[in-house]
């Protein structure tokens, strides 16, 4: 939905998008805004269709979060290269390694700013990593 009626990428548009994801509309969220040339995510994780995919594999949860982000960003005019911030949370220290070493694969030529911070828990226990990303947008 476009709040202004004005095309995404306007300067006085900020465009939300949800992904039907469960919590969205429950929790008055949206998956992707865009506000000029700025678009963030809402927190990505490995759910897909209501269901905790690579259950135990942090690696594999964090590239499908990816995946699931730059979906959202795709749908606003982003692209991998546009990111220029990432948050990644994860559940134990130990995953930092396969964490960082998935989120290098998609990321490793553009080099966003990123941070990873450990926490005690996400919203599945089946969670073991969530991701947000940021992107800026060239002028058109």
């Amino acid at each position: 939905m476009t709040d202004a009626g004005l095309p995404p990428g306007d300067d006085a548009t900020v465009t939300r998008l949800g992904s039907g994801g469960p919590w969205e509309a429950v929790y008055g969220y949206s998956r992707v805004v865009r506000a000029g040339r700025s678009a963030w995510t809402a927190g990505c994780t490995s759910t897909v269709d209501g269901t905790v995919t690579h259950v135990g594999d942090a690696a594999a949860q964090t590239a499908q979060a990816l995946r699931i982000g730059l979906a959202a960003l795709g749908e606003v005019g982003a692209c991998a290269a546009d990111v220029v911030r990432t948050r990644l949370y994860v559940t134990d220290r130990l995953f930092a390694d396969e964490v960082g070493r998935a989120h290098n694969a998609v990321f490793g030529a553009v080099r966003p700013v990123a941070t990873m911070i450990v926490v005690a828990g996400l919203l599945d226990p089946d969670h073991l990593v969530e991701v947000e990303l940021e992107a800026y947008l060239p002028p058109s």
